[in-house]
């Protein structure tokens, strides 16, 4: 029985965001919980569906707020590991000039790299409609096997895979490596989320149109979303292509977790209309209420626990006068 709308494995960590400068002139950071699978899940949860998070923290004080922090959002954190021996991975994270981000992250034996294949719950994986995952799952061998497994397992039962490679080349032992493991995960998913500088990197084309081009020839994937930042973003599926532009927010504060906000935003017309029967109009619907609650979370620190309303996007759609069919 399919009782689980969404699964995702991968890294449950503290984003530390910058937050403005002491009276002594010091930088100081905001603890924020973070990591992109848990950050899709939160949005879908947002939404009204059924989520589950598969994972490994230290069992030391930012796991344990970050345990408490999924249950706090209704992400199922059964299957959320302590760690006694390896602390909860860390990440510093930079704004520059232009919106650009620089990540700083404390991961040398981090607990999420420690989950192991014998950790992985078969049956949950078999409950789930869709399983997501990343490529920052796959950096280490021990835990790139667990994600192999969960994949393997998710996909024998029928579940949709998505994938987001969310590419962080400081995590990885050489890039040659990154572009096999991303290669995997593109072999294996039914939806690729993918931004615009990762389709560069990968396809080594400028052009986005010739990137997805090699991507649908090569892989097959049926549905690719491609965002592209302030230019909004576009949907690819079979032959048809659409794009819907950003909703530039006056208040943006950071742009941390705005493309797993799409992400979860999308799955969820997934879910409701199915990947088989969508249509341009729905397509086109969705683009417009994921981008806007990726704008939205673009106003906030961090986004696990602060993401925005079905209503809250719904009203914001409104206001610009965009009406939407009914979901």
């Amino acid at each position: 029985m399919k009782d689980i709308d969404v699964v995702a494995l991968g890294e449950l960590l503290i984003d530390f965001t910058n937050n403005g400068i002491s009276e002594q002139g010091n930088t100081l950071f905001e603890a924020n919980p973070g990591g992109a699978p848990c950050n899709v899940l939160a949005m879908l949860s947002k939404l009204g569906h059924k989520t589950a998070f598969i994972g490994k923290v230290g069992d030391d004080l930012f796991g344990h707020k970050l345990k408490a922090t999924l249950e706090e959002v209704n992400i199922d954190a059964s299957n959320l590991r302590l760690d006694q021996e390896a602390r909860t991975t860390l990440a510093f994270v930079q704004t520059l000039p232009g919106g650009d981000r620089d990540f700083s992250f404390y991961r040398n034996q981090g607990a999420d790299i420690m989950l192991s294949e014998n950790e992985i719950d078969k049956s949950l994986l078999q409950r789930s409609k869709i399983f997501h995952f990343g490529t920052l799952s796959m950096t280490h061998e021990r835990v790139r096997q667990a994600t192999k497994k969960a994949i393997e397992i998710a996909k024998g039962a029928g579940a949709i895979l998505t994938f987001d490679p969310n590419l962080r080349p400081a995590l990885w032992t050489s890039l040659e490596e990154a572009h096999k493991q991303m290669a995997y995960g593109l072999e294996q998913c039914d939806v690729l989320k993918i931004s615009d500088n990762e389709i560069q990197w990968f396809t080594g084309f400028h052009d986005y149109e010739k990137g997805i081009q090699y991507l649908k020839e090569k892989y097959n994937i049926p549905l690719i979303l491609l965002s592209i930042g302030k230019e909004g973003s576009r949907a690819y599926w079979k032959d048809c292509c659409v794009e819907v532009p950003a909703f530039i927010q006056k208040n943006t504060i950071e742009t941390t977790g705005a493309g797993d906000t799409f992400l979860g935003s999308c799955l969820h017309f997934i879910l409701d209309y199915g990947l088989d029967t969508l249509t341009r109009e729905i397509i086109e619907e969705m683009l417009k209420f994921s981008n806007m609650a990726a704008a939205i979370i673009t106003t906030r620190k961090g986004a696990l626990r602060v993401m925005p309303s079905y209503e809250e996007v719904e009203e914001k759609l409104n206001i610009l006068g965009l009406g939407r069919i009914n979901i």
